[in-house]
Order: C-alpha cells, then sequence, then structure tokens
C-alpha cells in the first residue's frame, strides 16, 4: 500500500504542533470530541437543506472505549462522515480545517454551530499515539475509507468495511516512558475527569462502557462488577438555559460543582447577550475572600468556553485586577481562536467581552450597595482593600470607576460611609473631606489632631487600611471637595482672629522654639505653635505630599528606600506643659532639652512609630520622676 506524504508540511511542523501548541497532552480527547460533535452538527445543517434527510437529535451520539489488553482507545461518532477527498484534503494537509469551511458555506441556525476552525486538533493525538487509525464512512456514500498513520512520515488510505455511517478513530497509545505515563489514557476514571473537564457541554451525548458495582442477581450481600453503558456529560449547560427556569439553588450548586470557592457565592449574576458579539456568562461574587487570594498562588481569571468547549481554564484578559476576587465563565461562539484552543488572540471580541463584564460587574455591585446594603458591607469588608489597589494603581487610570464603592468609617454615623454619602452631609462652609490615618477606629479616636475638626462638628473619615491614603492622593477629590488629612498643616477652618494670635505666639516663642528644634536636630522639620490642639499637649504633622502614616507604609515594604516625611511638632501654648517649657527654657537649657526629648518621643508613640532609643526614654522618665 503506498504512503502518501502529508502535502505542505514537514515532521519539523507536525513535531511542533505535538510538542508546543498544546501544554497537557490531555488536551488531545477535547479535541477529538469537539471534531466527532463538529460532524453531527453537519449532518443538521444539511437536514435544513435536504427533504430527504431528518435529523433526530436523540439517534446521534459520541462513545469513548478503551481496550487496555491492546492499548487502543477509540472515539466513534455518529456524524457526517468523511469520503475518500475530504479524507486527503482535512486528514492529509495539516492545518486544513473541514469545519472552517463548512462553517463558511451555512448560517449558524437554531444555537447549533461548528466548534471546529482550524485543523491541528486532530494531530493533538500524536502526542499520546504511536498510530493514529481513522475509519469513515461519509452520509449517501456506499463506501468506507480507513486512513492511517504513524506521524509525519505520511499517511495511507484505503477502503475497508464499515456499515454505519459515520466516524471511528482509534489511537495506539504510547508506551509509558520515564516522564510520561501513558496509562493513564486508557483508565476509566481518568477519561471521565477529562470529559467532564473539558467536553461536559458538548450537546451530544457522550457515552462510555463504566463500571459499576452492583447487587449480584439472586444475592443479598454479594456485590459484583458491572459494565454499563453510560452517558458521561450533562450536554446542557447552566448558562443557556432559561433565567426563569433556574432558582438560586441552581446558581448555588454550579458554583460547589465548579470548585469555584467552598464559601457559598454572596451575588450570582447570569449575562446573555446576542449582539456585536454573543456569550453568556455566569459570574459569582464570593461570600469570603480566598486563602489565597493576596499571594502570588492567587490566580485570576474566568473559565472560557467556545461552543461549550472549555479552552481556558483562567482566561486572565476577561477580568481587570481589581475585579479579581470575580469567579465564573463565559461562553462564546464568536471568539477567534488560534490554531490551539488553549491560547486565545487578543482580538476585538475578547476586548468587547471584557468591557461588558466589567460595567455588569460595577452595576451588580451598585445595585448591592443601594439596595442590599448589609450584603454589600459584607462583600466591602473582604475585597474593599482590592477595590482600593484599583483605585491606586496605574496611575489612578480606574479611580471615576471605583471611587462611587468605596466606603470609609464615619466618625459620626459610627458605620461604613460611602463618599457620596460624606458629601451630602457637609456643611455649606466645610472647605474639606477630612479624614484621620490610624491602626484601628480606636487608636484613630484618640488621636490629638482630630480635636479641632471634630470640635467643629465636622465628619471625619477613618482610614485603618495601609492602602487608603495612597488611594485617596490618587482621587484627589470628589464632587469638588478635596481630601485633607487632620495632621495636615491647613485645615481650612482657623478664624482669621485666631490666625493673628498663633502669628504673634510663634513670634513670642520664636527663641523657645529654636532652642527646641537645635535640641531634635534633623528629627523635625519645625516646632510650631499648636492651632488644633485642645486638650494634648503636643502632636506630629507632616508638610507635603508624605504623610506619616505614608512613611510607615512605605518602609515595611521588602525595598525599604528610607522614607521620611516632613514631621513638625506642633506644640499647644495653652496647655500647663507649656509653661514648664518656659520656665525650663528661662532657667534651666539642660531641662529644656530633657522635656523637648520626651514631648518628641511622646508625640512618635501617638503615631504608632518607634522611638529610636527606648533606654534613654525611660531614663528620660526616671529623671523626671525623681
Amino acid at each position: 500500500m503506498e504512503t502518501k506524504q502529508f502535502k505542505a508540511e514537514s515532521k519539523r511542523i507536525l513535531d511542533m504542533m505535538i510538542h508546543s501548541i498544546y501544554t497537557h497532552h490531555e488536551i488531545f480527547l477535547r479535541e477529538l470530541i469537539s471534531n466527532a460533535s463538529d460532524a453531527i452538527d453537519k449532518i443538521y445543517y444539511k437536514a435544513l437543506t435536504d427533504e430527504a434527510l431528518t435529523f433526530d437529535k436523540d439517534s446521534y451520539y459520541i462513545k469513548v472505549a478503551a481496550d487496555k489488553e491492546n492499548r487502543t482507545l477509540k472515539i466513534i461518532d455518529t456524524g457526517i462522515g468523511m469520503t475518500k477527498e475530504e479524507m486527503e484534503n482535512n486528514l492529509g494537509t495539516i492545518a486544513k480545517s473541514g469545519s472552517l469551511a463548512f462553517k463558511s458555506e451555512n448560517e449558524r441556525k437554531d444555537g447549533y454551530d461548528i466548534i471546529g476552525q482550524f485543523g491541528v486538533g486532530f494531530y493533538s493525538a500524536f502526542m499520546v499515539a504511536d498510530t493514529v487509525t481513522v475509519i469513515s464512512k461519509a452520509l449517501g456514500s456506499n463506501e468506507a475509507y480507513k486512513w492511517e498513520s504513524k506521524g509525519a512520515d505520511g499517511y495511507t488510505i484505503a477502503t475497508c468495511d464499515k456499515d454505519s455511517v459515520g466516524t471511528e478513530i482509534i489511537l495506539t497509545i504510547k508506551e509509558n516512558t520515564e516522564d510520561e505515563n501513558y496509562d493513564e489514557f486508557l483508565e476509566e476514571y481518568r477519561l471521565k475527569s477529562i470529559i467532564k473537564k473539558y467536553s461536559d457541554f458538548i450537546r451530544y451525548p457522550i457515552k462510555m462502557d463504566v463500571t459499576s458495582r452492583k447487587l449480584k442477581e439472586g444475592s443479598e450481600n454479594e456485590y459484583e462488577d458491572v459494565l454499563e453503558e453510560q452517558v458521561i456529560n450533562s450536554m446542557v449547560p447552566i448558562w443557556r438555559k432559561n433565567k426563569q427556569e433556574l432558582t438560586q439553588e441552581d446558581y448555588n450548586n454550579f458554583y460547589a460543582e465548579k470548585r469555584y470557592g467552598f464559601d457559598k457565592p454572596l451575588k450570582s449574576i447570569h449575562i446573555s447577550v446576542d449582539g456585536a458579539v454573543r456569550y453568556n456568562a455566569i459570574l459569582y461574587i464570593p461570600e469570603k475572600i480566598p486563602f489565597d487570594y493576596y499571594s502570588q498562588e492567587y490566580e485570576k481569571g474566568l473559565e472560557l468556553y467556545s461552543s461549550g468547549v472549555l479552552i481556558m481554564n483562567k482566561c486572565a484578559d476577561l477580568l481587570p485586577d481589581y475585579f479579581s476576587f470575580v469567579k465564573g465563565m463565559v461562553d462564546s461562539e464568536d471568539l477567534s481562536l488560534n490554531i490551539s484552543r488553549e491560547m486565545l488572540q487578543h482580538d476585538r471580541q475578547l476586548k468587547l467581552i471584557a468591557k461588558n463584564i466589567n460595567k455588569k460587574i460595577k452595576s451588580e455591585l451598585q445595585s448591592l450597595l443601594k439596595n442590599e446594603r448589609d450584603q454589600y458591607v459584607e462583600f466591602y469588608n473582604s475585597f474593599g482593600r482590592q477595590l482600593k489597589f484599583g483605585v491606586y494603581s496605574d496611575f489612578g487610570t480606574h479611580k471615576e470607576e471605583l471611587q462611587d464603592l468605596l466606603m470609609f468609617y464615619s466618625s459620626k454615623e459610627k458605620k461604613l460611609v460611602t463618599l457620596d454619602e460624606y458629601v451630602s452631609r457637609m456643611p455649606e462652609e466645610q472647605k474639606y473631606i477630612y479624614y484621620a490615618v490610624g491602626d484601628t477606629n480606636e487608636r484613630i479616636e484618640k488621636l490629638p489632631q482630630i480635636e479641632l475638626v471634630a470640635d467643629k462638628g465636622y465628619e471625619i473619615l477613618y482610614f485603618t487600611d495601609d492602602i487608603d491614603e495612597f488611594a485617596i492622593k490618587m482621587i484627589m477629590s470628589y464632587k469638588e471637595k478635596e481630601f485633607k488629612s487632620v495632621s495636615s498643616g491647613d485645615l481650612g477652618i482657623e478664624a482669621d482672629e485666631s490666625g493673628k494670635e498663633t502669628a504673634a505666639e510663634e513670634a513670642e516663642n520664636k527663641d523657645l522654639f529654636e532652642a527646641m528644634k537645635e535640641a531634635l536636630g534633623d528629627k523635625v522639620k519645625a516646632i510650631r505653635v499648636s492651632k488644633r490642639l485642645k486638650s494634648h499637649p503636643v502632636c506630629l504633622t507632616a508638610d507635603g505630599e508624605v504623610s506619616i502614616e505614608m512613611e510607615k507604609v512605605l518602609n515595611a515594604m521588602p525595598n525599604n528606600q528610607n522614607v521620611k516625611a516632613d514631621k513638625v511638632l506642633e506644640i499647644n501654648v495653652n496647655h500647663e506643659v507649656f509653661q514648664s517649657l518656659k520656665e525650663a527654657f528661662a532657667n534651666d537649657k539642660e531641662k529644656l532639652a530633657l522635656y523637648t526629648s520626651l514631648l518628641y518621643n511622646q508625640a512618635l508613640l501617638i503615631e504608632g512609630l518607634p522611638i529610636e532609643d527606648p533606654v534613654e526614654f525611660t531614663n528620660n522618665i526616671c529623671k523626671v520622676m525623681v
């Protein structure tokens, strides 16, 4: 029998397909099952224009059969089959797709769509098989043909016997090697798991002879292994069902079946779009944060299907980083695939789907915030940090999209509030949105810096996440109201008379403050009269863009660049401690240096900053006591 050569491809090209295009050997079964589904679809299309041909979906199936003894795996379909010429054209030329040609000649109707777009998938069989044999009888033909190949060396075609229309692919599975276990592709459990993983939603039944344990006939307690034919795949995916037919329990069950998480989803989103690009999607907002969410092991992305066939476990391009907590899947028949279904071209369709999904997620979160506040707060406690990272990242590119989803603890409401809610309550004379930064709400409540703003009756937002202030610096203003830290130099609420008094006090105590500054050196930028302190003697504030809290966060990072805020030590001249400073300045410069050091270290402790020399600090306290 004459061995024919592949028309345009060499051994090197076939090797590339086997070893480079597909990263997992198990993909071969997905490809062959998809081809079998295409073959059945082609009969459906023929029946649309041929009155002599009827299409009864229940009569068509795909069967997978393993023979361990002979090391063969069969994939059998009842599809349209192939003539000798079609075998030559479709199997004899690598990267020639019969499905693509057929698809271009027939419009999609009634939800049936040809999966295959490129002809490489069939050759993935050579990843696991030494020999690939194809026996096929075409619809309307009396002849059957057998195509056989051992790889790039070529193939043979000969007539053979086959009673029914359809195709039978026989793979002679390779022997095991040190690196590869090919026996797994003859194991019943493994084959079932591959089918469920990739081809669960193929619209035709995929059958297998499955071993099950049953009670032996005539016995009460004796069991035997029975081989029976079972349908492995689900066939009808949940996302193609009418939303009105589905309950929340159905969505929760799908969430559990797909192992998207061990919790229950907080919100499920079912999308069906039939416009410029057609796709279905089921998305979930989880209830709890995954244990590995902020680790390198966490991988964002949605499952991506093409006509019900899984082509990517995690398609990261479908989700922006700030919505990386969303779980779920997308199925589209309009995606452009390259020569492997594993890798997608970053094309217009995918970008359009991603854009629409992004809008939908935001819309659902806004709806949750408006209509189910308690659930949104629960979500925000888990994933609010990620939204704030989204505001900060990419130089604030996404701030307009995310700022209305942010929430912060309110000094007045004693709960999380939105920026819009804060601004709506602002008195007419209030110039800024005020915030205070600290480790906990309780610690912020005790900060000396909040006294003046609180006495004016203004609401203060509490920032307790290390990302909070960085995110707000990116937003800069909300509804034309700038953000202002209670620790910033100018709070914008001091009266003119107060300003004049402060200037006079600064001038009166200039020499004292210079002496204190000399005692502290470059630890502070300046010593000033405080306009914000009421009951506390001292506090630290910052000049410039880098706040004290930002200094703490940046210096805690692995690439510590020793960032320093321009610290200012503010003194409450109405506090009795100030009288002690004045007396020490007049009578005992050494005692002034001691008091100055104590007050500076006290201010550091209030800010949650480390004292540079704890031993010196404790010794100084002892000096004051004796």
